[in-house]
């Protein structure tokens, strides 16, 4: 599958990262591996910009090819208009940072920053200047002494960020960068990061395998499966309007229903699924009566009660409950429908501690037509 998207501007700037029918092939005992296939894509100056996806997908080997460490078997990059594929790394403009962060460990924090500069010869007073204005960026004034050993994983984490921003790079990449921080603090360094993206203007292309980071911090995303592209948007057009299963499956949490279209009123589809029991969609496409449909819904979405409900303009599933595990902010209810599939619902925790059913309990799914996602129509 090929993608092609415009510049998410006005149409009119210099696209910072451009792909066009790259593609990357390794020969593993004999036989020819796709690590990624023909990708068409655009990222646009000052976008964060993530690929997301599960371990063997293709994002890292596609953020290699774009800073040279690996040659495209086919397709060409261009940086800024130019072309690059066949540019060496340390002749492109764009720098990374690792998730080990590779600082010099005998260096101090400034030392380290400066290093770049040193090797290209800037004048000094340029280089306190510079290296002054980062480090405030990033938050370690007064930590320019410190050696590595003695900052924390956050903290070695900005001087690894603020080395390769001083050089002030086109692009800066980020190969999962935080994967080796603790959750309470990667999460506050997602917010930083933004942050630092924002004042720099610099245009970040981010690799993750987590799901919460990118939808935090992202512009736009890429999802990558099996080394395509699922589908590429902002992170609510990504969570809201899954366009495959994988992507529905893989962000957050889905639930999943097959059904046949059994009428359409005023561009809401019905899937009936016994006395009274009924998903509401609306229609999208050439969606038809006799159709079959995957539809999907997400779990906060869902309102659950024991109690039957009144109206008759929202979809309605019955079930029991066969699971109630309680999250601090909510309390997450696992529910065997009637429909068929498990349900799960994320029901917020900001008006009762108490739980709305229990195991065995019979219960009521009720959801706005408008949170039924009909996925690949």
């Amino acid at each position: 599958m090929s993608i092609v998207n415009e510049d998410p501007g006005d149409g009119t700037a210099q696209p910072a990262i451009e792909l066009a029918g790259v593609h990357k092939d390794y020969l593993s005992h004999g036989e020819k591996v796709q690590a990624v296939r023909r990708l068409d894509l655009t990222i646009g100056s000052g976008e964060f910009f993530s690929l997301l996806g599960p371990s063997g997908c293709g994002k890292t080997t596609t953020m290699r090819m774009i800073a040279g460490f690996e040659e495209p078997t086919g397709g060409t990059v261009f940086l800024d208009g130019q072309d690059v594929t066949r540019v060496s790394p340390n002749k492109r403009d764009v720098n990374m940072v690792f998730q080990s962060y590779a600082l010099f460990p005998h260096l101090n924090a400034y030392q380290n920053v400066c290093f770049g500069l040193e090797r290209k010869k800037v004048a000094k007073k340029e280089i306190q200047r510079r290296v002054g204005e980062i480090m405030e960026i990033v938050s370690l004034n007064g930590m320019e002494k410190r050696a590595p050993r003695e900052m924390s994983g956050g903290q070695q984490q900005r001087v690894a960020l603020a080395r390769a921003l001083v050089n002030r790079p086109r692009a800066l990449l980020l190969d999962e960068p935080l994967g080796a921080l603790d959750l309470k603090l990667r999460q506050q360094m997602q917010v930083e990061l933004k942050r630092i993206q924002r004042e720099v203007g610099i245009t970040f292309v981010y690799v993750t395998h987590d799901q919460g980071e990118a939808l935090t911090m992202s512009d736009r995303i890429a999802v990558m499966e099996s080394g395509r592209i699922d589908q590429l948007g902002s992170p609510r057009e990504i969570y809201e309007k899954p366009a495959t299963r994988f992507v529905a499956g893989f962000i957050g949490t889905s639930n999943l229903l097959d059904g046949s279209i059994d009428s359409i009123t005023e561009g809401v589809a019905t899937l009936s699924y016994g006395e009274g029991e009924r998903v509401l969609v609306p229609v999208v496409g050439a969606m038809k009566t006799g159709d079959t449909v995957e539809v999907s819904i997400r779990p906060e979405k869902i309102d659950l009660s024991q109690d039957a409900p009144a109206g008759t303009g929202d979809s309605v599933l019955t079930g029991v409950v066969t699971d109630v595990v309680y999250h601090g902010t909510s309390t997450n209810y696992t529910v065997k429908t009637s429909a068929g599939p498990d349900f799960v619902v994320f029901d917020q925790n900001a008006f009762s501690a108490e739980d709305l059913a229990g195991p065995g309990d019979r219960v009521f799914l009720t959801w706005n037509c408008q949170h039924s996602y009909p996925i690949g129509v």
